[in-house]
């Protein structure tokens, strides 16, 4: 029986607005992956350390204030410092098409905007996390 995908969704900043994230949890977890939720205002530090010790396959950060371009790359410098090469990292939120080039770069694996349907997510992550990682 293969284990379950385990994702860590995270709020970067102090961005107070939940509901995306709360929508996309509970989507993944309606999909049979276990979500751990961070809840709000989660330093870079913070979710880098969680992920360490909840043992997820992927991360997803959500953020909405504008602060993407600082606070997503150094989630993902602080995941590899911990050796956490094989956690895949997506984003989702109010971030600029502009924006998403250079995010990709520094090792966001896609980044999900508004009106994203939630199918789309759990077909991406499904893709991306292979089966021995999860199981």
């Amino acid at each position: 029986m293969k284990k379950k995908i385990r994702v860590l969704i995270a709020k970067p900043g102090l961005d107070g607005h939940d509901r995306g994230a709360k929508v996309i949890a509970r989507a993944l977890r309606d999909a049979g992956m276990e979500v751990i939720y961070t809840g709000l205002r989660q330093t870079p530090e913070m979710i880098a350390e969680t992920a360490l010790q909840e043992d997820v396959d992927v991360v997803g950060l959500s953020i909405l204030s504008g602060a993407h371009n600082a606070l997503l790359p150094r989630v993902v410098q602080l995941l590899r410092e911990q050796g956490l090469d094989d956690v895949l990292v997506i984003a989702g939120g109010i971030i600029p098409d502009e924006d998403v080039p250079a995010l990709k770069e520094a090792g966001i694996a896609a980044v999900f905007g508004p009106g994203t349907i939630t199918d789309e997510i759990v077909s991406f992550i499904e893709e991306h996390v292979r089966g021995d990682e999860a199981g």
